[in-house]
């Protein structure tokens, strides 16, 4: 199940069974400053926009003979159109079946046959493409992405397939570990009618109808040369690779339609329940929050470090609750996702159906505290300390890099996000960052909780939290359809 891809998500949203307890060291009172790993940042891009709207962004990079790129084509499930949720996905499978000069078998042979990578994933707002190759292999990257993008075959029988195998993958999704589909049915029941509410990899009932024909309107409307960022790093010569992709795709016709953009969002007021009963639970996956903030908040440094603190490491305030001291579940954890307006903030956990208001109402207990106490300076300067240690890691690779330029340059960003990251996360105040956790941390009363598990020993725990909404994990879909508005 493809879960919410555009922005970022802040958060160890699971937390595995066989890891030990970390031992606690003594916590800093201060962060300590750290020439070198301060000074991390982007490489430079040389930036090209084509004709047709294109974006390129290379760097070189030649340490090794490698060359990675990410592309990021706007659009996503927001163009999935009503009713067809999950065209984008299915989309999105079929760009890699078969493109060209070749069917799906020769597409990929010509992958692997060079020892390369290419893989296109569904996003909430875009569709993301992904690749790695050796540099002698330039010429076959660039072919084999200007004929996915723009020559994909969507063969019937690869069509046929790609939906039959996404809406069994979802049955069985339901039968097994619930955890990677609470955030869809979080979604789905807290942002109702509003098109964040689609689940990414669609639903039972929206991708079973699907056809070619469905495959092929979608991507005349949503996929255009206008509609690229592509970013490539590694060991080329810019000037050169700029021309080859320009012949490549600068003849990409644009969309036919404008790009989707999805009104603001905003947090709930009050409580509300969503019961997804399920017979032969032995226990019960919950989730619970509101909205947060985008990819651009102003607030985004402060509040992830805040998220570190609540859900975001092993030592976190929720898993040393839950998970070390009362021995309620094997992981709790907090999830921030940033895309382009106001994603959802949640946490999450599971436990034994017997032991479901316990975990809850310990849950609840953590997030009101949190909200009012804040966190000390022992504590903030712990997490400074692991957000700044977890940084560099994540601009190590060529691929890291070309990832991160897709994204700035997605949300209309520059490099100055990623150059001041440690320096605004080593220099958080404690004062502003207790008025970021009391007004952008879901608040107690206000919350959106979805409960998965055997509604008959856990229906009047759900009572106790909102008025309940109850649905089956049968059913073809991850929340009831809104009501439509009274004539």
């Amino acid at each position: 199940m493809k879960g919410l891809k555009a922005g970022v998500v802040l958060a160890a949203w699971s937390l595995t069974a066989a890891a030990a307890p970390a031992a606690e060291s003594p916590r800093p009172a201060v962060v300590t400053r750290d020439a070198t790993r301060d000074a991390v940042v982007l490489p430079p891009a040389r930036t090209v926009t084509l004709k047709n709207g294109a974006r390129l962004l290379l760097v070189e990079k030649r340490d090794v003979p490698l060359v990675a790129f990410s592309a990021r084509v706007r659009g996503g499930s927001l163009g999935d159109p009503a009713g067809k949720e999950g065209l984008a996905a299915l989309t999105a499978e079929l760009l890699q079946r078969g493109a060209g000069a070749r069917d799906a078998n020769q597409f990929a042979d010509a992958v692997d046959g060079v020892g390369g990578s290419l893989e296109v994933s569904p996003g909430l707002e875009a569709l993301v493409v992904r690749g790695q190759f050796m540099a002698r292999d330039i010429p076959l990257m660039v072919e084999l992405l200007a004929d996915l993008l723009q020559r994909p075959r969507f063969e019937q029988a690869e069509v046929d397939k790609t939906r039959e195998r996404m809406v069994s993958t979802l049955a069985a999704e339901k039968d097994g570990d619930l955890r990677q589909l609470m955030p869809v049915y979080f979604q789905a029941f807290h942002f109702g009618a509003h098109p964040y509410a689609r689940p990414v990899g669609g639903n039972e009932a929206s991708l079973a109808p699907l056809q070619r024909e469905d495959v092929l309107a979608y991507a005349k409307a949503q996929l255009g040369g206008d509609r690229l960022i592509l970013s490539v790093v590694g060991d080329f010569d810019a000037k050169q690779l700029a021309t080859r992709l320009e012949a490549a795709l600068g003849g990409w016709a644009r969309a036919s339609s404008p790009a989707p953009v999805a009104p603001p969002t905003a947090p709930t007021k009050g409580r509300r329940v969503l019961l997804v009963d399920k017979p032969d639970a032995t226990q019960t996956y919950f989730t619970l929050g509101n909205t947060g903030i985008s990819r651009t908040d102003a607030e985004r440094v402060e509040l992830g470090v805040a998220n570190t603190v609540l859900g975001g490491r092993f030592t976190s305030l929720l898993n040393t609750a839950l998970r070390i001291k009362s021995g309620l579940t094997y992981g709790a954890s907090s999830r921030l996702s940033t895309p382009l307006r106001a994603g959802a903030y949640s946490v999450a956990s599971y436990t034994k159906t017997e032991s479901t208001g316990q975990a809850m109402d310990l849950t609840v207990e953590v997030l009101t505290r949190f909200r009012e106490q804040g966190l000390d300076a022992p504590t903030l300067a712990s997490a400074q300390e692991y957000v700044l240690g977890q940084f560099p890691p994540t601009l190590e690779t060529g691929a890291q890099i070309a990832a991160q330029w897709s994204e700035l340059a997605f949300f209309g960003l520059d490099a100055s996000d990623v150059d001041d990251y440690a320096r605004r996360v080593s220099q958080v105040d404690p004062a502003r960052l207790k008025a970021v956790i009391q007004h952008r941390v879901p608040a107690p009363e206000d919350l959106t909780v979805v409960m998965v598990g055997k509604a008959a020993d856990i229906r009047e725990v759900a009572r106790t939290y909102g008025p309940v909404t109850e649905m089956r994990i049968a059913d073809p879909f991850f929340a009831p359809p809104p009501k439509a508005p009274k004539p």
